[in-house]
């Protein structure tokens, strides 16, 4: 059964008519995704849900919200999270420093502006209404949330690393997750004239709020199979023997069954045989993978622990 597509986003109809298409679609911008991705993302898109991607660091996340952006044609607004960021960073400033400029020009006028007031209460009132002027839309400094509100052909947000922010950033968040809109003091409130295509990530750094999690649909990405490994690898590598494929994504999926403090994603695995492409390999062997661990494994004591074993993990390669 195929869900209507949501209001002003006729442009979006033909990648979106069913999951089945949406694999298509995000396999022709180079994501190979699974059907429970396909699913996940397809229902968020039709209802207008904000979508919450969890997994380890380099199973496709990020990756996913950027791929959907290209197969939709949409703009991509990405806002990296980090501890400490706030409003300021986030929705929208105040441009202070053409505040300040234009506050030195009116200061040689203001005598000419006050000079016919009859009473000080008048005056005031007029200093009151320059005032106001200074924060108003030429003097506002939108930031990533606000950018997307107001894509009127709409646009996929991306905040990234939802769990480096914290609790105060969340809750600050709830507005714009559930209805699409938020609410500056001095303008009013901001509704998006078509919702954006939010996802947010998270590396399962720390547990996010139940109230943010309800406003979203879930969808954890576990790293691949054997099988949808090497169409990743085929994808992301063109030109990559179909024999070094199996034989490389056979040693990372051993490599997985090693207690490890930091096991390959998928990002090393496509970095890996980008590498071995680039020493021209055609096939592994004890010697290669012994000079390239260091593309898979970012920490010394797993390398340490791995090149023993390497001629043990190469026999089912």
């Amino acid at each position: 059964m195929t869900i209507p597509a949501p209001a002003g986003a006729s442009a979006l109809a033909a990648p979106l008519t069913s999951v089945e298409a949406l694999v298509d679609g995000l396999g022709s911008v180079g994501y190979i995704a699974s059907r429970r991705i396909a699913t996940a993302l397809y229902m968020a898109v039709n209802l207008q849900k904000p979508i919450l991607v969890e997994g380890t660091a380099g199973v496709g996340k990020t990756e996913l919200a950027l791929s959907t952006a290209k197969l939709l044609g949409l703009p991509l607004i990405r806002m990296q999270c980090y501890e400490g960021l706030d409003e300021a960073k986030s929705l929208y400033e105040w441009k202070y420093g053409k505040q300040l400029l234009y506050t030195q020009i009116l200061k040689d006028r203001m005598g000419e502006r006050l000079a016919d007031a009859l009473t000080m209460h008048e005056a005031m009132d007029r200093l009151h209404g320059m005032g106001d002027l200074f924060y108003s839309e030429p003097f506002l400094e939108p930031r990533p949330l606000m950018q997307a509100l107001r894509h009127d052909e709409g646009c996929v947000l991306l905040i990234d690393e939802i769990d480096k922010s914290d609790e105060a950033f969340e809750a600050f968040l709830l507005e714009i997750l559930s209805a699409y809109q938020v609410s500056i003091p001095e303008l009013g409130t901001v509704v998006a004239k078509t919702p954006p295509i939010v996802f947010l990530t998270s590396n399962n750094v720390r547990d996010l709020g139940d109230a943010l999690k309800r406003r979203c649909l879930h969808l954890h990405i576990p790293l691949p199979d054997a099988e949808l490994e090497q169409r990743i690898v085929a994808t992301r590598v063109p030109g990559i023997e179909q024999s070094l494929n199996e034989q490389l994504v056979s040693f990372v999926q051993a490599l997985r069954t090693i207690d490890l403090r930091k096991s390959p994603s998928i990002s090393e695995t496509v970095d890996w045989a980008r590498a071995l492409i680039l020493l021209h390999a055609d096939s592994l062997n004890a010697d290669l993978v012994h000079e390239t661990l260091n593309v898979l494994l970012k920490f010394e004591q797993d390398i340490a622990a791995v090149e023993p074993q390497i001629s043990q993990l190469l026999q089912p390669a």
